[in-house]
C-alpha cells in the first residue's frame, strides 16, 4: 500500500504543473492589473512597481521565474498586503479554514450517515419520504442562499449567535451549519441508496439467519458497506470544507483562505490566489489518495499492490 501512494503522489506532480500553468495565464490575461484604481498612477509610479514585482518582463519569464521560486518553496509576495508573502497569508487563514471546514465534515458525516440510514431502514415510510424531502431540498439550496437566512434569522432577528467574526464557539455555529448542510443532504442520499442495496446483499442475508441482533448487523455489516460511495463523494468535498468556503467565509467575515481568495481575485493579486490555488490542488490530490486507501481499509476485496 505504501507504494501504491508513493506512485499516485508522483503521478500526480503532471497535474499539479498543469494546473498551476493554466492557473498562472488565466490569472494574468484577466482584464485589469494589480495596480490599477479609480485614479491612474503616475506612468513612472507604475513602471517602478511593474520592476519591483517582476511585472515589467515578458510573460514567459515571470512564469519561467514563479516556477523556479515555487520549487524552492517561495510562493512570491503579495501585491496587496505589501508587508506579507504569500505563504504567511495562508498560514494565517488556513488554520480557521480546516477548523470550520473539519467541524463541518464531521457534522456532515454523522448527520447524513444517521439520517441515510433510518431512511433505509425504514423504507417507503414516512420516516424515508421525509428524509428524501430535505436532502433534495438542502441540495437545491446554494450557500449563498443558506448563510445569509441563518444570518439574518438567528443572529440580526433572534440575536442567538454572533454575526461574523470569531469570537468563541458561538461564532463557529451558523458558519458550520451554512457549510454542512448541502453535504448533509448529499451524504444522506449516498447512505440511504448503498444502505438498502447492502441490506438485500447474501451477506447481510446469511447473518440474519444466524439470528445476528439487528443493530449488529447494521453497524457492522450493512453500514461499513454503505459507506463506501460516501466516502469516495467525501474526498472532493473534504478538500474544498476544509480549504475554506469562499461564500461562506465572505458572508461571516471569517479570515480563512476562502475570504483571502475572494479579495485576492477582485484585486488582481496575482501571487495570492496562485497560492490558493496550489494548496487547493494539494488538498484535492491527498484527499483521493487517502479514500482510495480508506476503500482497501473498508472493504477486504480491495487490494493495492
Amino acid at each position: 500500500m505504501l507504494s501504491y501512494a508513493i506512485r499516485r503522489l508522483l503521478g500526480a506532480i503532471p497535474t499539479l504543473f498543469f494546473i498551476i500553468t493554466a492557473a498562472f495565464f488565466m490569472m494574468r490575461l484577466a482584464p485589469g492589473g494589480p495596480f490599477d484604481q479609480e485614479r491612474a498612477l503616475e506612468a513612472t509610479v507604475m513602471a517602478n512597481l511593474n520592476a519591483t514585482f517582476g511585472l515589467d518582463e515578458p510573460l514567459w519569464k515571470q512564469y519561467v521565474i514563479y516556477l523556479g521560486n515555487l520549487v524552492q518553496g517561495d510562493m512570491g509576495p503579495s501585491f496587496v498586503y505589501r508587508d506579507l508573502k504569500v505563504h504567511q497569508i495562508l498560514a494565517i487563514g488556513l488554520p480557521v479554514s480546516i477548523k470550520l471546514g473539519g467541524m463541518a465534515l464531521a457534522l456532515a458525516m454523522l448527520v447524513g450517515s444517521a439520517l441515510g440510514s433510518i431512511a433505509a431502514l425504514r423504507q417507503n415510510s414516512a420516516v424515508d419520504y421525509g428524509v428524501i424531502a430535505v436532502a433534495t431540498f438542502g441540495i437545491t439550496i446554494p450557500n449563498f442562499v443558506v448563510a445569509p437566512v441563518l444570518l439574518l434569522v438567528f443572529a440580526l432577528y433572534f440575536d442567538i449567535f454572533p454575526a461574523g467574526g470569531l469570537n468563541g464557539w458561538q461564532s463557529y455555529v451558523l458558519p458550520v451549519i451554512a457549510l454542512s448542510l448541502p453535504q448533509i443532504a448529499v451524504v444522506a442520499r449516498l447512505i440511504r441508496g448503498a444502505m438498502i442495496e447492502a441490506l438485500r446483499s447474501d451477506h447481510v442475508r446469511t447473518a440474519r439467519a444466524y439470528g445476528l441482533p439487528t443493530r449488529m448487523i447494521v453497524i457492522k455489516h450493512a453500514l461499513r458497506a454503505a459507506c463506501l460511495p460516501a466516502i469516495s463523494y467525501m474526498g472532493p468535498a473534504a478538500a474544498a470544507l476544509l480549504t475554506g468556503s469562499i461564500v461562506v467565509e465572505q458572508i461571516f467575515g471569517i479570515p480563512g483562505i476562502g475570504r483571502y481568495f475572494v479579495q485576492g481575485a477582485l484585486n488582481r493579486d496575482y501571487t495570492l490566489v496562485m497560492g490558493t490555488v496550489i494548496v487547493v490542488a494539494l488538498f484535492v490530490v491527498i484527499f483521493n489518495l487517502i479514500v482510495d486507501l480508506l476503500y482497501a481499509v473498508l472493504d477486504p476485496r480491495v487490494r493495492y499492490d
